[in-house]
């Protein structure tokens, strides 16, 4: 039996690389009892992060080791989004190399675990719970210091961007963002906005993608695209737009 457990933790040990974080029920997958666990605790050949979720003593684990147990081991549906997706593609208009919030999002029925809300990751966390993209689309796989985590492409960032616009991120600064997506893929483009269920999102991206003029702009298939009907007032005393039927903050209109 002792040579079992030893052979146990050295798979542990083997499959826990540095910066990330293991679960319970990953544990429970590597045919680690709970007594067992207990006794590695206690033993010092493992360090809890919070109720469930532990990392190798010593070891310094950041949100996206965190993320990634989230991800693989938990199969929560939470991937980095808007801000913080083009953030770590270098597609950010400011630098945001040292986040003040970091954006997750997931669909309505998904909850961060409580040993992450928990622990302090130097960072807000802000978790957006919506289905107004489909679940899965536009989501790729990054390495984040190697650490591989799930995160929205900037064709579908931009748009949660805007999701959060006006009252969480400013419009004007999602418009220099737009400025700068200049290798957006229009086909990709196309399906996120004719499956979007925002309408406030749909208007104000073709308006900023019109304003902007990019290349990838013409080939965007817009007839399939429900825009809706009815005003929609973004800002108080904005600059009223007749063709997508919103009042945008001035310093916007004017750029």
């Amino acid at each position: 039996m002792a040579t079992q457990n030893k052979n146990k933790l050295k798979r542990l040990f083997k499959e826990l690389q540095p910066g990330q974080v293991v679960t319970s029920s990953w544990l429970e997958e590597l045919g680690i009892s709970r007594n067992l666990k207990k006794y590695y605790l206690e033993s010092g050949w493992l360090e809890p992060v919070g109720r469930g979720a532990y990392k190798k003593p010593g070891d310094v684990v950041e949100w996206q080791g965190a993320l990634n147990a989230l991800q693989k081991q938990e199969k929560k549906e939470i991937h980095v989004g808007g801000l913080s997706a083009l953030t770590l593609q270098g597609l950010s208009h400011y630098s945001r190399l040292s986040y003040e919030t970091l954006y997750l999002y997931g669909p309505s029925n998904t909850k961060l675990s409580k040993w992450f809300l928990d622990y302090n990751w130097k960072y807000n966390i802000f978790h957006k719970q919506t289905h107004f993209l489909p679940d899965n689309l536009a989501i790729k796989e990054l390495d984040v210091r190697s650490v591989p985590v799930l995160v929205s492409t900037p064709e579908r960032a931009i748009l949660e961007c805007l999701l959060l616009a006006p009252k969480k991120i400013d419009l004007t600064e999602c418009y220099q963002i737009l400025e700068g997506l200049v290798n957006l893929k229009p086909k990709l483009l196309s399906e996120l906005l004719i499956n979007c269920k925002s309408i406030k999102v749909k208007r104000v991206f073709l308006y900023m993608a019109e304003k902007a003029n990019h290349h990838w702009f013409q080939f965007l298939k817009t007839d399939g695209i429900n825009l809706g009907s009815g005003n929609r007032m973004l800002v108080e005393n904005g600059v009223y737009n007749a063709k997508y039927l919103i009042s945008i903050p001035g310093d916007l209109d004017e750029l």
